[in-house]
């Protein structure tokens, strides 16, 4: 199905792609064929990516704040340069944090909000009006998060990607006219870098969700980068508008309050 060049002259930007689900993303769209631009905010770090992507096939970078309309006009401006179109956006950075509702600060809620939410809109936004609009084709995959039976815990995460869930329904409907396609992706509990940020304890509990998986075991960043390369081709030509959950059910049989059950004894209660 996933034949080698099935995204060949296909240019696609991946957010987030120096590292975990992003780089995944990054390494099977080259492998398909794609021509793949990478960015992050840590320059060295998404050189020392890029280099290695370049391996498998052509990928440039450019570090860039996804909440920064001047940085992403500068990202856009670059695309131009080096490739002269884009095709294909994934939506992949954003961040968070465990910490009871209570506990967030106003700081910490926007930075949460404006990375995930904000950010997935700005880029969005200007990729349609630097490309997508002009070509009248381009195709837009926001990654999110498990959220359809809240996340307690992560409450400024559970906001954020919900919003992006029905931000994507609603800009698939808008810009269908300009013959854009924008799905979404929601992993569950995926075994990848991302993990390394959080503290050794949340660690064990995320570990502990394995044992109870219906499938028995973690996600791993090539079960995202399959979904996104499936949603990104012309194999899903008729498909816009979805979240499209992988988790191993994870959605519909999961303890959603291990985290948040955790949170409340370091908090004392």
């Amino acid at each position: 199905m996933y034949h080698s060049d099935l995204f060949k002259d296909q240019i696609a930007l991946i957010t987030g792609g120096r590292s975990g689900i992003g780089y995944a993303i990054a390494k099977q769209l080259l492998a398909l064929g794609a021509q793949v631009f990478i960015t992050s905010r840590k320059e060295d770090l998404l050189r020392q990516a890029a280099e290695e992507l370049s391996k498998i096939g052509p990928c440039a970078y450019y570090p860039c704040d996804i909440r920064d309309v001047e940085q992403i006009a500068r990202l856009a401006e670059q695309i131009e340069s080096t490739y002269g179109r884009l095709d294909i956006l994934v939506n992949n950075a954003g961040g968070q944090f465990p910490a009871l509702a209570e506990n967030i600060s106003p700081n910490g809620w926007n930075a949460v909000i404006n990375n995930n939410m904000t950010g997935t809109f700005l880029m969005s936004k200007q990729m349609l009006l630097s490309f997508f609009k002009a070509q009248k084709s381009g195709v837009i995959v926001n990654i999110t998060a498990n959220v359809m039976r809240g996340f307690p815990g992560m409450a400024h995460s559970s906001a954020a990607r919900a919003a992006v869930e029905n931000l994507t329904k609603t800009l698939a409907c808008e810009w269908a006219r300009f013959k854009v396609r924008m799905n979404a992706i929601a992993p569950g509990t995926i075994r990848s870098s991302g993990l390394d940020t959080y503290p050794e304890p949340i660690k064990m509990i995320l570990e502990g969700v394995k044992d109870e998986n219906l499938m028995g075991r973690l996600g791993s960043v090539e079960d995202i980068s399959n979904a996104v390369c499936f949603l990104a081709s012309p194999l899903s030509a008729y498909i816009s508008g979805i979240t499209l959950q992988v988790d191993g059910m994870e959605h519909l049989h999961s303890n959603r309050m291990s985290n948040f059950e955790f949170l409340r004894k370091l908090n004392g209660e």
